[in-house]
């Protein structure tokens, strides 16, 4: 388990909390839906493949609210504790199809450790 905000002293690249997320197509949709952002690489296989993606990935934006649920989480579940909060995207997450086998599981979005970004503690999501 994680330590909390309030359980130590934080260096800068310090890896303060992991957690992995299950990601369905539905999510994609109720996220496209609220964030106006249609885009059908997001949506249609066809098109995501046809734009030399390995298959439909999830929002940039969704996934980064996914690490600041990791952060909220980890300053004791108040957003109000967030200064400041960026990430760094290093690849798609992609998506498996609604209709995959069931051999197959939704993909799982891994934020890998949240670093320290700056001198001050304020936490940061390499994600």
């Amino acid at each position: 388990m994680s330590a909390t905000a309030d359980d130590q002293r934080l260096e800068v690249g310090q890896e303060v909390a992991r957690r992995t997320f299950s990601v369905h197509r539905a999510d994609l949709v109720r996220y496209a839906g609220a964030s106006g952002d249609f885009n059908p690489i997001h949506w249609s296989e066809r098109t995501a493949v046809g734009v030399g993606l390995p298959g439909v990935i999830a929002h940039g934006m969704f996934t980064m609210a996914l690490a600041g649920r990791v952060v909220q989480d980890w300053c004791g579940g108040d957003p109000g504790r967030v200064a400041s909060f960026g990430v760094r995207f290093t690849k798609p997450v992609v998506v498996a199809p609604v209709d995959a086998s069931p051999a197959s599981s939704p993909v799982v979005a891994e934020a890998p450790g949240l670093p320290v970004a700056s001198s001050w503690g304020a936490p940061s999501p390499g994600v």
